[in-house]
């Protein structure tokens, strides 16, 4: 059985409708640390032996977060800065995160089409990821493919839903072990497996 970090940032929780939603599918998995850094650290002083414990705690972890000017909302960055220490997750004697898994659970308010070659955001959404897969292959994890919401500002209630349940079920499978993670880090989306 996975053990399974959830670290959700997000600046202003109180204006979103999506993210809140996911935010309360994730608490509701039983097993899975959920920890709302924006709660935790309103100030921005993160303690950062105790998110190193947390770390070192879990097998899987998620950065779950808005897709937040083509990133991830500051403290979540100010937190990856801090945390994820030289000669602790990375360089010289930097093995404590060897062998772990990491994700990003994220959303946008522009649809597929607008993260794409030809689209609005001239991108991919997976090539606006490359930094945060950079830092987790350093710090000797492995990548897996994000799990996306997109199309965030048009959604129905039901579609808000529908998109909860099927981060609860990956939850859920991850917890349990049902996928076999070598092969899942090949595919562009983890969505493509729910």
């Amino acid at each position: 059985m996975a053990r399974i970090l959830v670290l959700f940032a997000h600046p202003a929780l109180e204006k979103s409708r999506v993210n809140a939603h996911l935010a309360r599918a994730a608490q509701s998995v039983v097993g899975v640390t959920f920890c709302d850094l924006y709660e935790r650290y309103p100030d921005f002083f993160i303690d950062v032996t105790v998110e190193q414990r947390l770390l070192a705690e879990h097998d899987v972890i998620v950065w779950h977060h808005p897709m937040y000017w083509y990133s991830c909302p500051p403290l979540l960055k100010q937190w990856i800065d801090l945390v994820l220490m030289h000669g602790w997750a990375y360089g010289s004697g930097g093995h404590a995160l060897e062998g772990k898994y990491l994700f990003n659970a994220i959303t946008t308010g522009g649809g597929e089409m607008a993260y794409s070659t030809t689209g609005f955001n001239r991108f991919s959404l997976r090539q606006f990821l490359i930094p945060f897969e950079q830092t987790v292959r350093l710090c000797r994890m492995t990548y897996l493919p994000p799990f996306v919401v997109q199309g965030t500002h048009r959604m129905t209630l039901r579609e808000i839903e529908t998109h909860a349940e099927r981060y609860v079920s990956l939850l859920k499978d991850l917890r349990d072990d049902r996928f076999d993670l070598n092969a899942v880090a090949s595919v562009e989306l983890f969505n493509q497996f729910l």
